[in-house]
């Protein structure tokens, strides 16, 4: 039980600052070149839940969840405002959104993801912690009945087919996602005279790994 199935108040993380950060090492040679390579596949991301807080009733709700986190001990969900659907954030989700998969006769089994993709770069993102009651799925570019062509495990986002695609069938999806997080500090420091005057607690939050 190291990670608790929750998401951190919404109302608390629009307010937010944080984003994907990656790793790159960078050799400069002798004759001025450098190699650049990185040990991380995927990127992980940062979060200061501190900013988000406009109230005391706020600083109340965050203490309550961090305790009931233990800290650091637990991880949790955690609604990123800036990228927590499969498509733009500005259109409604449908089915065709992300291809996660070929048939192939066999395989009933895909793993949801979200692909970025900015000219010649591409990165395919696992997407763990999908929103309960917004997948749509699509086999062969048609759309499937949740609980009767499909399921889906919201611990894991794994989707599973009550019978396999046919070979060729591309499996696509649309979906609302979590980021699976942990807090960053087991120390919450707040001072009500310095919040009232405008200064903000710093909670930093990390994403986990499976």
């Amino acid at each position: 039980m190291m990670f608790h199935e929750i998401r951190f108040p919404a109302n608390l993380s629009f307010g937010s600052v944080g984003g994907p950060e990656r790793r790159t090492e960078i050799v400069t040679l002798t004759n001025g070149h450098e190699e650049r390579n990185t040990p991380w596949a995927h990127s992980r991301r940062h979060y200061d839940a501190g900013l988000g807080l406009r109230s005391l009733d706020d600083i109340a709700a965050l203490i309550a969840f961090f305790e009931g986190r233990g800290g650091q001990l637990h991880g949790f969900r955690w609604k990123d405002w800036a990228d927590y659907k499969s498509c733009a954030p500005s259109r409604a989700l449908e089915f065709t959104d992300q291809q996660i998969g070929v048939g192939d006769g066999r395989l009933q089994q895909f793993q949801l993801c979200k692909a970025y993709a900015s000219g010649p770069g591409r990165y395919v993102r696992p997407i763990l912690k999908p929103v309960l009651g917004t997948v749509l799925l699509g086999v062969g570019g048609e759309p499937q009945r949740e609980g009767l062509d499909f399921y889906v495990d919201p611990a894991t986002g794994i989707i599973s087919l009550t019978t396999a695609a046919g070979p060729g069938a591309e499996i696509t999806a649309g979906f609302e996602f979590d980021v699976p997080v942990r807090f960053d500090t087991d120390r919450i420091a707040v001072s009500v005279a310095s919040f009232q005057a405008g200064d903000m607690p710093q909670v930093p939050v990390i994403e986990v790994r499976p």
